[in-house]
């Protein structure tokens, strides 16, 4: 299983690094060896293919669409002799390719061995770039979410943002993979992204400095009486085991088990789906965690907690927004399903499928969406999200004094409190600084979670 940075939506993807010999891969490599076969034909100039039956919808997977194919080579041979520019063949051939399955679904795409390889190198959570998710729509870049602590995230990339031009080269109607490589570069080079931002009257630059992205993908904090808060950034193989070496430390710091946890989801666009199974797994005990379902008997899943909690049933938020996509949705949704936490936020992406990797003899790949996942009660979120349980509603007002009203402490010429040593203003000093004042939907998830164990003290 493996992420890619820089690319749709936070994918969940099933990497094959050979083929299993099972039918389900046959139908691939007799479709390659025959397009190559074609594909030679056409070079030569000789395109007499013996006639055969016009294949239809639910025939063979194996037989080749012959009229179909004769077109395409009529179409190859005029752009070949009367296109402005010569072009040669093998970019032809390849943005045929990336035609086709650019088609299929904002997911589907072709990797060359260049970009293989970054796949490959992401999985381990090192990559070069600017530290932004991606999709397309509607011929323009929409960003998934910022990756926390990477240039993208310095800079203000916020969820939701459309990026209409690279270094002033407008993007609509080139694919994303060309947009991808492009944000790509050299760290230390500079590229220029202009931003349209809902709120924003007019389209706006931003210069971001590449950089060797290192993804550290839990981090955590104690808040006030026993309370975690854990931020997960993406899902990687090793996601599970940081956020566990997190819930220990906090533990040690606080000096007894956890009263309940945050776990922030927001601005998670994804990752692997072991990392996704497994970060479910710590809270879970028993019953499905995900299930994925596709075409084909390989592409079904089902995966299962185990008989542990990290948290010993200890009560958890979980906070999710519309940048929280794929395998954070696939944490939220076991969680919600199970009812193991409170969903707390906005809808989240709506990204409910499932990408395989297939290499090729070229040293490239096929990135194919091959299954929906599901979650335990079997719903697919795809294009639709998960609902929170509690919809978050920000009091922009909250943080004006002008508008929350006046106290005491406001007036001019109040008495000082004689009682008030200077450790107490340290401490309201430094308490003006806890996450949970500085983000209301923190605040929020822990007044919730003071409530829930409140309400288990007085039931129990």
């Amino acid at each position: 299983m493996v992420t890619v940075r820089s690319q749709p939506g936070g994918i969940l993807m099933h990497i094959i690094h050979r083929r299993p010999n099972c039918s389900l891969w046959f139908p691939y490599m007799k479709l390659t060896k025959n397009f190559g076969l074609l594909a030679s034909l056409m070079l030569l100039g000789f395109v007499a293919i013996p006639q055969t039956a016009h294949t239809d919808e639910g025939s063979d997977a194996t037989s080749l669409p012959i009229e179909d194919l004769r077109l395409f080579a009529e179409i190859f041979s005029m752009i070949k002799t009367d296109y402005v520019e010569p072009i040669d063949d093998v970019t032809l051939l390849r943005d045929a390719v990336r035609g086709m399955l650019g088609g299929l679904d904002p997911h589907s795409s072709y990797l060359d061995p260049e970009s293989f390889h970054e796949i490959n190198i992401d999985t381990r959570g090192e990559f070069g770039g600017l530290g932004i998710e991606v999709t397309l729509e509607d011929g323009v870049i929409r960003v998934v979410a910022p990756i926390d602590g990477t240039p993208a995230d310095r800079a203000g990339i916020q969820s939701g943002d459309l990026i209409i031009r690279l270094d002033g080269m407008t993007v609509k109607g080139n694919s994303l993979d060309n947009a991808v490589e492009q944000m790509r570069g050299e760290p230390g080079s500079e590229i220029t992204l202009t931003i349209v931002r809902e709120g924003v009257d007019q389209p706006f630059d931003v210069t971001l400095k590449r950089a060797i992205i290192q993804l550290h993908s839990a981090r955590g904090e104690l808040l006030e009486d026993h309370y975690g808060y854990v931020r997960v950034s993406q899902f990687q193989s090793g996601t599970s085991a940081s956020l566990r070496r997190q819930l220990e430390r906090l533990e040690e710091q606080a000096g007894e088990p956890l009263s309940g946890l945050v776990l922030d989801l927001r601005n998670n666009p994804g990752g692997v789906l072991n990392g996704a199974v497994e970060v479910s797994d710590l809270f879970l005990r028993e019953g499905v965690i995900v299930s994925t379902r596709g075409r084909t008997a390989d592409a079904d899943y089902t995966f299962s907690a185990t008989a542990r909690d990290a948290l010993d049933g200890a009560p958890m938020v979980v906070l999710v927004n519309r940048g929280s996509a794929s395998a954070s949705e696939i944490v939220a949704g076991a969680l919600q399903d199970h009812g193991r936490a409170l969903i707390l936020g906005t809808k989240t992406f709506g990204k409910g499928s499932v990408q395989t990797i297939l290499p090729m003899n070229n040293g490239a790949a096929l990135k194919l969406t091959t299954a929906r996942y599901y979650t335990p009660n079997g719903r697919s979120i795809q294009a639709t999200g998960i609902e929170p349980d509690i919809v978050s509603r920000r009091l922009q007002f909250a943080e004006s004094p002008a508008l929350s009203g006046t106290r005491e402490a406001d007036l001019a010429g109040h008495l000082q409190n004689e009682t008030a040593g200077t450790d107490d203003a340290t401490e309201e000093a430094s308490g003006s600084e806890r996450l949970q004042d500085r983000d209301f939907e923190v605040g929020e998830a822990l007044n919730l979670l003071k409530g829930m164990v409140l309400a288990r003290r007085q039931a129990g």
